[in-house]
């Protein structure tokens, strides 16, 4: 067995969440954010926090020990998508600088838990480069995949490089299209969940050919999310464990291809917090520790 921060579908050992009081706080909260955020439609304070304690069950249940970010009265409520604020790797964790500019407040906070419970840094993404989690995917143990997308620019990919390629690791550039534009919430795993080391959930009409091609030649199979399960966040799949998924009710057919693929598959109803803010089951997550079969 490997204990490993390097991995999107080794078996789910620590997990960081932010509980959805510590980020959406009360309705008037809520209201206030919503639309200048570009969600969807406003979320229902009680709905949401109804769905998030099922969710939050479900990954106590898996056996993953569960910790969360605490409430930070300067950051806003899209910091319940806290993967997208640090990356962990094994030799420390690296602070993002997020590309969206309502959520830029939250790396400093992240940071300050990181420092006071004990966390080794490796450095910070800064100085004009931005980098944002939701864009950052383990194809192995040595490969992290980056896509180039509104959120993390070429700049952030450099640093990112930097920090990481001395230690052995290849970091692999997807460039992804321009799809709805800056405003919209389009990161790298918005088409590519890995959920074991040979298969990835993805969504073809969306992917970089060049990147596509390398996963087939790294030897993934994959799931195709059709068209009408995109949007509903059917490519948004966290891995509990190699081939055992969590993701966002409402996406029949990718659940199936899964299930024919030898995958189990749990869903949450996520309508209030996910699909609503754009933040499937990875993105309200940040891994610490997975256990990989060696």
């Amino acid at each position: 067995m490997k204990h490993t921060a390097h991995s999107e579908y080794g078996t789910l050992e620590k997990v960081l969440i932010k509980d959805f009081d510590n980020a959406y706080i009360n309705q008037d909260f809520i209201n206030r954010q919503w639309e200048e955020l570009n969600y969807l439609s406003q979320p229902n304070f009680e709905e949401g926090q109804a769905e998030y304690q099922t969710f939050k069950h479900l990954l106590n249940s898996s056996g993953s020990e569960v910790a969360s970010f605490p409430k930070v009265s300067n950051v806003g409520m899209d910091s319940i998508y806290c993967r997208d604020s640090s990356i962990i790797t094994d030799f420390g964790v690296i602070i993002c600088a997020m590309g969206k500019a309502g959520r830029v407040t939250e790396t400093k906070a992240v940071k300050e838990y990181y420092l006071s419970n004990g966390f080794e840094l490796l450095g910070e993404i800064n100085d004009g480069g931005t980098i944002e989690g939701g864009d950052v995917a383990w194809l192995d143990d040595k490969t992290l995949a980056v896509g180039r997308t509104y959120r993390t620019n070429d700049k952030g990919i450099s640093q990112l490089k930097a920090l990481l390629e001395p230690k052995g690791v290849e970091v692999i550039v997807a460039d992804l299209p321009h799809y709805k534009g800056k405003s919209d919430v389009f990161h790298l795993m918005s088409i590519v969940s890995p959920v074991d080391k040979d298969l990835a959930v993805i969504y073809s009409p969306l992917m970089p050919i060049r990147f596509r091609e390398l996963l087939i030649e790294r030897g993934f199979q994959f799931v195709e999310v059709p068209d009408e399960e995109f949007e509903s966040m059917g490519c948004n799949v966290l891995a509990l464990a190699p081939r055992n998924c969590l993701m966002v009710d409402g996406n029949p057919l990718t659940k199936a291809r899964l299930q024919e693929a030898g995958a189990k598959v749990t869903t949450y109803k996520g309508e209030e917090i996910s699909v609503k803010g754009g933040g499937g089951p990875t993105c309200l997550t940040r891994p610490l520790l997975r256990t990989l079969d060696v």
